[in-house]
């Protein structure tokens, strides 16, 4: 087997493992968010103990592109994609740590006077979890369209959120007895918000990966 053969080979793996780990992550996103919503703590303490999963997989697929990088040295597009995985790799660890953050929040506020949230936390968790899907399958398909459309809903997120701080604060002003599951229910929108900026991260590495561009700050062109 030549090296190049042999390298579009271990691309190819590559990619499969990312979108393994892309897969596994959004599926912790939706249970996280299905403890929360519906208390099922049983689901929550799943999501928390299942972290150590992800992080190897991470793990792994550092390891994959840093030896693919030292034994074929690529160029170009080749080496346009693995700069991309790797950031990728390391935004979707991170989406984990946040599902594990939201089941976290998810056993605590069971344990303190639990007043109803001041915002739509299902509102925005679908948006999120559709932006990250929408990131996952720009990858997938190699979309830059698409992943330009992920971007765009992240100021959409971002406005909630803003309005979810407000909302929690005149809500500890009207019953301060309520203050310590009112301030996680803020913390859960601030690990939301993070997230749609990490599947904007995601989707932006696609337009470099795909259309060869640097948008992240103001748009810059790279050659192919």
């Amino acid at each position: 087997m030549s090296m190049a053969v042999l390298m579009e080979h271990e691309l190819n793996v590559l990619k499969k493992e990312l979108l393994s780990l892309g897969a596994e992550v959004e599926g912790r996103v939706e249970q996280a968010v299905q403890a929360l919503l519906t208390g099922d703590l049983k689901l929550a303490e799943r999501v928390k103990g299942g972290d150590s999963q992800i992080d190897n997989m991470e793990i792994e697929l550092e390891e994959e592109c840093l030896k693919i990088l030292a034994l074929h040295q690529p160029v170009a597009t080749d080496l346009r994609f693995i700069v991309s995985v790797l950031k990728i790799n390391n935004d979707l660890e991170r989406v984990a740590d946040f599902a594990v953050n939201i089941a976290e929040r998810a056993l605590d506020l069971d344990q303190v006077n639990r007043a109803d949230c001041p915002y739509d936390i299902a509102t925005m968790a679908k948006l999120v979890e559709k932006m990250l899907k929408m990131a996952l399958d720009s990858l997938v398909e190699r979309n830059s369209e698409l992943a330009r459309k992920t971007i765009q809903l992240d100021d959409d997120v971002d406005t909630m959120h803003r309005g979810n701080f407000a909302r929690v604060k005149k809500a500890i002003r009207d019953d301060p007895d309520s203050m310590d599951g009112l301030i996680y229910y803020l913390s859960i929108s601030r690990y939301l918000e993070r997230m749609g900026d990490l599947a904007t991260n995601i989707a932006e590495d696609v337009v470099y990966q795909v259309d060869g561009e640097i948008i992240r700050h103001g748009g810059m062109q790279v050659s192919p």
